[in-house]
């Protein structure tokens, strides 16, 4: 009688389990990509909605949701477009696509991206034309790397509101206290530019050491210098001419003017 333990018979076993599993897993893993992606694009919503201040836990978020307004920025121009839709356009992804991008280096390259999309999407809180905020995608290298969040301003273009991290690797402790709500409070307020001096030049928002005292000044993460120095440099990047400067020099014109 032959065995029951030979080795074909267990390798067939084996085999054969392996591709029950296989199948099993394929098959949720296509299953549950409609909520998957539901549950991701709930999350990019509400990280919106709470460095705007607007967050409301219990409710719907995509409620919620319908006092913010999406719009694309040619960030060459600063000019509002609808070369790409504002509701599935992924700029991360944009940007590393030669087709959809442009590549930095040097000084032009502060936050560490080696490559920048040529389109944005910023989101306005009340009536888009006078909106009340502004929230705008931020990102840039901290220690470990790549910080990616929010930074809120209100509708002057000129006065932060908020700033939140939805993905970094920071140490926890350390750089990781930019997740910290009491670090963040401190944003609420400050400005980038100083008054007077809106738009000249490089933003002046920046971290520093020993404690904050300017309008322009966020205390830095305690034992965190790299990844304070990332914060500063990715908020000067995307706050300048090269990131979306010229769209914010564009609202506080119209403002002015109005």
């Amino acid at each position: 009688m032959a065995s029951n333990n030979s080795i074909k018979k267990t390798l067939i076993v084996a085999f054969a389990l392996c591709i029950v599993c296989s199948v099993i897993v394929s098959t949720a893993a296509v299953a549950l990509r409609p909520q998957q992606a539901f549950n991701q694009e709930a999350d990019r919503k509400s990280n919106i909605l709470q460095v705007a201040g607007l967050y409301q836990p219990g409710e719907s978020i995509t409620k919620q949701f319908e006092q913010v307004t999406p719009r694309a920025v040619d960030l060459r121009t600063g000019e509002y477009t609808d070369a790409v839709d504002p509701e599935t356009y992924d700029q991360f992804s944009a940007s590393r696509d030669p087709a959809q991008s442009r590549t930095l280096s040097g000084e032009k390259d502060i936050a560490g991206l080696s490559r920048q999309e040529n389109y944005s999407v910023v989101y306005l809180v009340g009536d888009p034309q006078d909106p009340e905020q502004i929230i705008l995608p931020v990102r840039g290298q901290g220690l470990w790397g790549l910080m990616r969040g929010y930074l809120a301003l209100r509708g002057d273009a000129n006065t932060i509101e908020g700033i939140t991290f939805y993905s970094h690797s920071e140490t926890p402790g350390l750089g990781g206290e930019v997740d910290n709500p009491k670090w963040k409070a401190q944003w609420d307020g400050k400005q980038i530019y100083p008054e007077g001096e809106v738009g000249e030049g490089r933003p002046e928002i920046a971290l520093v050491k020993g404690g904050a005292s300017g309008p322009t000044e966020v205390d830095a993460l305690s034992g965190a210098t790299l990844t304070s120095k990332g914060v500063t440099n990715l908020v000067q990047f995307w706050l300048s001419d090269a990131g979306f400067g010229n769209y914010l020099a564009k609202i506080r014109d119209s403002a002015e003017g109005a």
